[in-house]
C-alpha cells in the first residue's frame, strides 16, 4: 500500500514538473519576444546615431539580444516537444539551449553595461570631432545624415553648443556660403537659415548634443542590460525545472 503510495505521489510531482515547464515556456516565449523586440527596436528607431560612435559595443548588444531573442523562439518549441515526450535526451539538448541562451543574454547585459560607464568620456572624446571634421564631406553622407537628425530630434546645436561648428570643416568651406552653423541647428529650417545664429533661429540647448546624446544612449543601455539580465535570470527557473524532471525520468525503472 505504501509502494503504491510512493507511485502516486512521484507521479503527481512528475505531473507538477511538466506543468510548470509548460507555464515557463508561455513566459520564455514571451521574455525572448521582449529580448527580439528590444533588439530591433534599438537597431532600427535611432541607428542613424550609431554611425556616431566610436565603439560598436552599443550595436553589438543589440545584435546579440536579436539573436538570443531568434534562439528563445525555437528552443520554446523544443523544450515543449521535450516535456511532452519525456524523453532525457531531449530534456538534456533543451537544458544545455538555455543554458547556450543564458550565456548569450548574459554577455549582451553585461555589455551594455560596462558601455554604460564610459558612455560619457567616449561622447566627449569623439563626438566632436566626428561632426566637425566629417559633416558635409564626401563619402560621409551617412555621418551627415545623422548629425542633421540628432540636432533635429534633440532640438540642440554643436557637441557642447554652437560655437564648435566655427571650427569645423564644414563651415569654413565655401560649401558652407556664409552660413555660421548647419541648417539643421534651425528651429524651422529653410535654405540658408544657419547663416544666423541667433537664439531665435537656432537651438540653444546647455550641454550641447552631447547630453542629449548620453541620455539618449544610456537609456537604452539600460533597457539593453535590464531584458538581458531579467530573461537570463528566469532561465535559471527553466534549468532547475528541466533538471528535476530529468532526474525524475531517470529515477522511473520503467
Amino acid at each position: 500500500m505504501s509502494a503504491v503510495y510512493k507511485d502516486d505521489q512521484e507521479d503527481w510531482v512528475t505531473v507538477c514538473l511538466k506543468y510548470l515547464l509548460f507555464v515557463f515556456n508561455f513566459l520564455f516565449w514571451v521574455g525572448g519576444a521582449a529580448v527580439l523586440g528590444v533588439g530591433v527596436w534599438t537597431l532600427v528607431e535611432k541607428s542613424d546615431y550609431l554611425s556616431l560612435l566610436a565603439s560598436s559595443t552599443f550595436a553589438v548588444s543589440a545584435y546579440i539580444l536579436i539573436l538570443a531573442g531568434s534562439l528563445v523562439v525555437v528552443t520554446g518549441f523544443l523544450g515543449c516537444c521535450a516535456v511532452i515526450r519525456e524523453q532525457r535526451s531531449c530534456l538534456s539538448t533543451y537544458f544545455f539551449c538555455l543554458l547556450f541562451i543564458f550565456l548569450i543574454e548574459l554577455v549582451a547585459g553585461v555589455l551594455a553595461y560596462v558601455y554604460y560607464q564610459r558612455l560619457s568620456e567616449e561622447l566627449k572624446q569623439h563626438l566632436n570631432q566626428t561632426m566637425t571634421e566629417n559633416y558635409a564631406q564626401p563619402g560621409k553622407d551617412a555621418i551627415t545624415l545623422a548629425v542633421d537628425r540628432l540636432q533635429q530630434d534633440f532640438k540642440c546645436c554643436g557637441s557642447n553648443n554652437s560655437h564648435d561648428w566655427r571650427v569645423s570643416v564644414y563651415i569654413s568651406s565655401k560649401h558652407a556660403d556664409a552660413r555660421i552653423v548647419p541648417d539643421s541647428c534651425c528651429k524651422s529650417i529653410t535654405p540658408l537659415c544657419g547663416q544666423r545664429d541667433h537664439p531665435s533661429n537656432i537651438y540653444k540647448v546647455e550641454g550641447g548634443c552631447i547630453t542629449k546624446l548620453e541620455q539618449f544612449l544610456a537609456d537604452h543601455l539600460l533597457v539593453i542590460g535590464a531584458v538581458g539580465i531579467g530573461v537570463a535570470c528566469l532561465q535559471i527557473c527553466g534549468m532547475v525545472f528541466t533538471c528535476c524532471l530529468h532526474r525524475r525520468i531517470k529515477m522511473d525503472p520503467y
